[in-house]
């Protein structure tokens, strides 16, 4: 009985190595050690067999099993580790790079059309003895409202025009307040510039709620509106050549007394029966006007002394105008088609 059972181990043995021997991937060892060294081994089988032996003849048993064991878990391991690096060598020699191809071109940003246009905007004004001044996007009434001589039954403070906050704050609808902090802050002569984000429930192919305007003013002992209107001729000239034609027609704002809405002559291009027609038409561009004694007298002015002028311009619209966009949309979307056009 013992030298059957013995003869077992040597036969499982050997025919196991032969296995392992010609094992040819990872999975195929691994499957054949669970088959091999297993619970349902036949080598766990044979061992089954001891207790049919007697006391003396048990340990002979054990002693060789747990050899053959060994020597079956030392060969699984070995040539796992064969295999391991036999892998690995083909994967390195698949992955080899050759230094001689062109490499890939990196992909380059582009400068965003708003920004383009607001750098352009603060240039030209820089050139003209201006200074950037910046300030919250989160305003008080004071600032965004009562300062610039809005009344308060005044449209723009209505829930449907303006985004409220708690605490009798608001996301400025204008950057006007800007030109209300600075003037309280410096005494004149004044001529400052303000760019920046500003907020509105408006949303269409040419509204956003939130969108850029450039808030300008001039204050001194004797501005006049030719004075305006010679700022504004030169820098719309250098925003879009030295051809465009300016219309000044009166208006109304509540800061600014008189006032005007600047128009610029732009040729479009319509189909009228059938036939693609340049034509002329008048595009509105800004508003403006002399800064009302009101406010002058709100940040501490004498405007029997001083006196000063105002203008506004959204950004998106100058950027529309200046690279024929016609949704204000594509601005937000990031888009990189259209960015890269830029």
């Amino acid at each position: 009985m013992l030298s059957d059972l013995l003869s077992s181990l040597d036969k499982i043995r050997d025919a196991a190595l032969g296995e392992i021997r010609g094992a040819s991937s990872l999975r195929e060892i691994e499957d054949l050690r669970v088959r091999r060294l297993g619970k349902k081994s036949e080598l766990n089988a044979a061992m089954r067999g001891m207790a049919a032996l007697s006391p003396d003849e048990k340990p002979v048993l054990g002693q060789r099993a747990n050899e053959t064991k060994e020597t079956l878990t030392a060969a699984i391991a070995a040539r796992k580790q064969a295999l391991a690096e036999e892998e690995k060598r083909q994967r390195v020699a698949g992955e080899i790079l050759d230094v001689t191809l062109p490499g890939d071109r990196p992909r380059r940003g582009r400068v965003h059309p708003l920004t383009r246009i607001i750098e352009e905007v603060e240039r030209v004004f820089i050139s003209m003895g201006f200074t950037v001044e910046e300030g919250p996007d989160i305003e008080d009434d004071y600032h965004n409202f009562e300062a610039l001589n809005i009344p308060k039954d005044h449209p723009a403070r209505d829930m449907h025009d303006t985004f409220y906050l708690p605490n009798d704050r608001l996301l400025r609808t204008h950057t006007s307040p800007v030109q209300i902090r600075t003037m309280r802050r410096h005494k004149p002569p004044l001529a400052v510039i303000a760019v920046g984000r500003v907020y509105r429930v408006d949303a269409d192919q040419t509204h956003s709620p939130v969108f850029h305007q450039v808030e300008g003013f001039m204050v001194d002992t004797r501005i006049t509106f030719g004075d305006l209107k010679g700022v504004l001729h030169h820098f719309l000239r250098q925003m879009f050549g030295k051809d465009v034609e300016l219309r000044f027609r009166p208006s109304f704002f509540p800061f600014t007394e008189p006032s005007a809405e600047v128009d610029m002559k732009w040729t479009v291009t319509k189909e009228i029966d059938g036939a693609r027609l340049d034509i002329d038409e008048w595009l509105e561009i800004l508003g403006a006007g002399m800064i009302h004694p009101a406010v002058m007298e709100s940040v501490g002015y004498d405007p029997s002394k001083y006196t000063g002028f105002a203008f506004g311009a959204g950004i998106e619209r100058l950027a529309m105008l200046k690279y024929g966009i016609k949704d204000i949309r594509l601005f937000y979307e990031n888009d990189v088609r259209f960015l890269e056009q830029f």
